[in-house]
């Protein structure tokens, strides 16, 4: 199990300190970002929290994967690695 989580379903005004906010009652939060697209700087409603242990990432995802937040039914789950993606 990795220490990387994704996060999706976000309220578009959720910021990374909000995420933070959110994972901290389960361990250390050695990263919270949300994604924002760049042509408007918005957010995409998706972003990833990295914890400083397995078993609090475990813990924030078996807690927070369906919880209601802002009105919105999260997703929380391991992060994949990302995939290469070609080049322009």
């Amino acid at each position: 199990m990795g220490k990387r989580i994704y996060v999706g379903n976000l309220s578009y005004s959720t910021d990374n300190d909000a995420l933070k906010e959110l994972f901290e009652p389960y361990g250390t939060v050695e990263s919270a970002e949300v994604i924002m697209d760049r042509a408007t700087g918005r957010s995409k409603g998706f972003g990833f929290v990295e914890m400083d242990t397995d078993e609090a990432a475990r813990t924030a995802i078996d807690s927070l994967n369906g919880k209601e937040v802002s009105g919105r039914s999260l997703t929380v789950n391991e992060a994949k690695p990302r995939e290469a993606r070609g080049g322009r």
